[in-house]
């Protein structure tokens, strides 16, 4: 399913995905929080927080902590996030107008140290790189997952999907509930993601649900370089680790793979 975000974030916090209201089965708050310069807001809400500065520039502040962070955009430099667990309390005060953080919120008993990922820390990789003729090659961030925040119920990251190219494939699936939110470059830019059976064409700001079983690549219009911040939530007992490729398009990972018009 698709949300669609047909006017402007509004100044504050914009609520996308809500633990006890709409949306519920992604079992995680998600939203926009928009600032211009001067602008605060405080939360020390009993939930794990993920605040993810989009861009804009901001001071993050946290237990005695005070660190500014500055993004100029999202496809050229890499990501600041900010993850605590909860009751911690979180203070964001923008320098710029029109400064944007993705936060994510969700139940979580367990805690965690919390830590600023710093740009330089973000495991970044071009993936599908040498196979596919090149058209699946994109630009995967990841920031956490259960490899270096294992008492998390999160896992966070970005993709880069580069013009005219796919992302998220081979189609693959997982059982835990998945967060997909678009910017494009330009902006009135466009991309289809499939979801299950459904093909979505999303647009600047939107947001897709990935609920238990579906598939989901993604692709990007040619000229248009289509960037998604995803967000998984980890099952009790069952932390997502990896994916569920669908085994019949598997083949076209091989980099000796003979793809038309090339002939056998």
């Amino acid at each position: 399913m698709i949300i669609r975000q047909s006017e402007p974030f509004s100044t504050g916090y914009n609520s996308i995905t809500e633990l006890d209201g709409k949306h519920s089965e992604m079992l995680m708050d998600f939203g926009i929080l928009k600032l211009n310069a001067g602008g605060v807001d405080v939360n020390e809400e009993q939930k794990e927080r993920a605040y993810l500065l989009i861009s804009g520039e901001v001071v993050f502040k946290w237990l005695g902590n005070e660190v500014t962070a500055k993004r100029e955009n999202c496809f050229d430099y890499y990501p600041w996030c900010l993850h605590v667990p909860a009751g911690v309390k979180v203070e964001i005060e923008s320098l710029q107008d029109g400064t944007e953080v993705a936060v994510t919120k969700t139940l979580n008993e367990k805690s965690f140290t919390p830590k600023l990922y710093l740009p330089e820390e973000c495991r970044s990789e071009q993936r599908g790189k040498g196979t596919m003729k090149e058209t699946s090659t994109r630009t995967v961030r990841t920031i956490f997952d259960y490899s270096n925040a294992k008492d998390s119920n999160l896992v966070l990251g970005e993709v880069i999907d580069h013009p005219g190219k796919w992302s998220s494939y081979p189609p693959h699936h997982h059982p835990q509930p998945e967060i997909y939110f678009y910017k494009f470059y330009p902006e009135n830019g466009f991309g289809y993601s499939e979801v299950g059976e459904n093909v979505l064409k999303v647009r600047q700001n939107d947001t897709v649900k990935i609920t238990e079983g579906m598939t989901h690549p993604q692709t990007t219009a040619p000229g248009y370089a289509m960037y998604y911040l995803w967000v998984i939530r980890h099952l009790d007992g069952n932390p997502y680790i990896q994916p569920i490729f669908v085994p019949e398009h598997l083949w076209v990972t091989d980099e000796k793979a003979v793809i038309w018009p090339d002939k056998k």
